[in-house]
């Protein structure tokens, strides 16, 4: 499952330190007493999962500008659901002046047992084979209309010329002398 987290730097041209934590708030119906816990960072260009209920689940799946500061869970399971919080601190350097911002995106997982059916995904994949099934239709009539086409040209342009090139009957009977010097 990817949680998506952009955010974009307006002056690309500016250094800047970026500084990324995520952290996790689990829900639960029957305890409400949990806290919120760093799950991963990006630091000094070195990401990084903290461990705990995530261990070896978590991958970077973000862009090396740092613009796009996703992550990937891997093997989702029903404990994962809850609030995710994406921290992101830049601190930019105008030579004297290093002023700071904090960006805070919030997401919540909702983890379901059975992946429910996408009603797009089963209409488009229907027309897919509606069109496959038509187009098929629609290239064979064409192919048989054009091979009926030609064959019909073939058989004028054959009367055509045997028109010209047969000698009428009438000249077989009566042949003309032949031409003498």
């Amino acid at each position: 499952m990817k949680l998506t987290c952009i955010s974009c730097l307006k002056r690309e041209e500016v250094k800047v330190n970026t500084t990324v934590k995520w952290f996790f708030t689990p829900t639960d119906h029957e305890n409400s007493t949990y806290r919120k816990t760093l799950i991963y960072q990006y630091q000094d260009e070195v990401p990084e999962s903290v461990g705990g209920h995530f261990n070896g689940r978590l991958a970077w799946n973000g862009s090396k500008d740092l613009q796009d500061v996703s992550i990937l869970i891997l093997n989702v399971s029903e404990s994962d659901r809850g609030f995710y919080e994406c921290n992101i601190t830049r601190q930019f350097d105008f030579r004297d002046f290093t002023p700071t911002t904090t960006i805070q995106k919030n997401i919540t997982l909702t983890v379901k047992e059975k992946a429910s059916n996408d009603t797009a995904a089963i209409y488009s994949e229907i027309m897919m084979y509606v069109l496959l099934v038509f187009l098929t239709l629609w290239l064979l009539v064409e192919m048989v209309y054009c091979y009926k086409k030609i064959s019909k040209s073939d058989e004028q342009a054959q009367d055509a010329a045997t028109k010209y090139l047969a000698v009428p009957s009438e000249q077989k009977d009566n042949p003309v002398a032949p031409v003498t010097e």
